[in-house]
């Protein structure tokens, strides 16, 4: 799993036993692998209009490269022979992302690009590779996301706590669990940025010597500006119901150059972020979720996990929500998004569906991916990754 943060990638090593929704699945090992900075440049580069398309099929060819780089690598770690591996996940790298139909030559159309060739993986690890999930969501009238909800109902439900699993990405979204309730009843949606205009800003303020800031330590030395929060409130996604997605359209460069123009200190900018991140997190579920369940529990994964200034933000405007870190539940916190795919790569592999039609607004339910086939003698299914 490579998320729109863009940090690096994540691997998890998975053993899935049983069937539906009585299924087990234990973690064997996991690791995160930075991108080296050329390659976050150019991905960078590759999510903003106007690339050269060269540049998008070269970047295609070069992450299956570096993905199985890192597998090889937690194999290596954690002592797991790779040819013991009988099904990869593979989400890809999200370049362009477009949940609402728009009008293109005469049609309405929703669009989603993962780039990262599973064929190429699947030559690479003598492994098959499910990739590419998204497109079969988007075809049954979904937004093509969140799907990581299959996981999380899974891991997380609980027959008398409702909960809410709450990944800080580059983007930020949350599963809602009512307690007892049938996947049907599942409420998914993005909240809006995570990590993700934080860290543009920390690399700004820093010239590039920081991707983000851990603990949240550049954002306490600001002060959070409440006029621009006020207005960034303003944006209608906040008051949209779900399902609903967004990603670096929203708030990439162009939304970080509009924050930079108000020429406040750049630590007030941080700061500003982070209080942006945790109200709308919290906007949302006071909206969109508590209105319709209890909420007890939020378990939190993702690199947010980290920024202390966000959490504290968060547990003020959720004063009566008990917080918890999805490891203590079994799922590290930067593993989470990788079990997920490991889990969606599986259920395809077995020909079963795994979107949420009611976390996506798909018209029904669907087996998501492609599968790029391994060698040619044969597969058996046991460990996933």
């Amino acid at each position: 799993m490579s998320g729109t943060s863009l940090d690096g990638i994540d691997v998890a090593i998975v053993e899935i036993t049983g069937e539906g929704w009585n299924k087990k699945v234990k973690t064997l090992a996991h690791s995160t692998t930075p991108y080296p900075r050329a390659v976050r440049e150019a991905l960078l580069a590759v999510s903003n209009a106007g690339t050269h398309t060269a540049q998008i099929g070269m970047l295609g060819f070069l992450l299956p490269e570096l993905y199985a780089k890192a597998v090889r690598g937690l194999c290596l770690k954690a002592k797991i022979p790779l040819h013991s591996l009988q099904l990869v996940g593979c989400h890809g790298q999200t370049i362009l992302h477009i949940a609402e139909p728009v009008r293109f030559l005469g049609h309405r159309l929703r669009c989603t690009l993962q780039i990262g060739d599973g064929s190429v993986l699947a030559e690479r690890l003598s492994v098959p590779v499910v990739s590419d999930f998204r497109p079969r969501d988007m075809a049954a009238g979904g937004q093509g996301a969140p799907l990581v909800p299959y996981a999380d109902y899974l891991l997380l439900r609980h027959r008398k706590r409702g909960r809410v699993a709450l990944n800080i990405g580059g983007i930020a979204n949350l599963t809602a669990i009512p307690p007892s309730a049938p996947p049907s009843k599942v409420i998914a949606f993005d909240t809006g940025p995570g990590n993700m205009v934080m860290d543009q800003l920390v690399s700004l303020h820093t010239r590039g010597s920081r991707r983000y800031d851990r603990d949240g330590v550049i954002a306490r030395k600001g002060r959070i500006s409440r006029w621009l929060l006020r207005i960034l409130l303003r944006d209608p996604f906040f008051r949209k119901q779900p399902p609903k997605s967004a990603g670096r359209e929203e708030y990439g460069g162009e939304f970080v150059e509009h924050l930079v123009s108000t020429r406040l200190p750049m630590e007030d900018l941080i700061a500003t972020a982070g209080a942006l991140t945790a109200s709308t997190i919290a906007l949302g579920i006071r909206r969109h979720v508590m209105p319709v369940m209890p909420v007890h529990d939020l378990v939190i994964s993702g690199g947010g996990i980290h920024n202390r200034f966000v959490l504290n933000l968060l547990a003020s405007e959720l004063p009566n929500v008990s917080i918890h870190s999805s490891a203590e539940f079994g799922v590290g916190a930067g593993a989470k998004e990788a079990i997920a795919f490991a889990l969606l790569a599986h259920e395809t592999w077995h020909g079963r569906p795994s979107n949420i039609p009611s976390a996506t607004g798909a018209s029904h339910l669907a087996v998501l991916g492609k599968i790029s086939p391994g060698p040619p003698q044969g597969n058996r299914r046991a460990k996933s990754i």
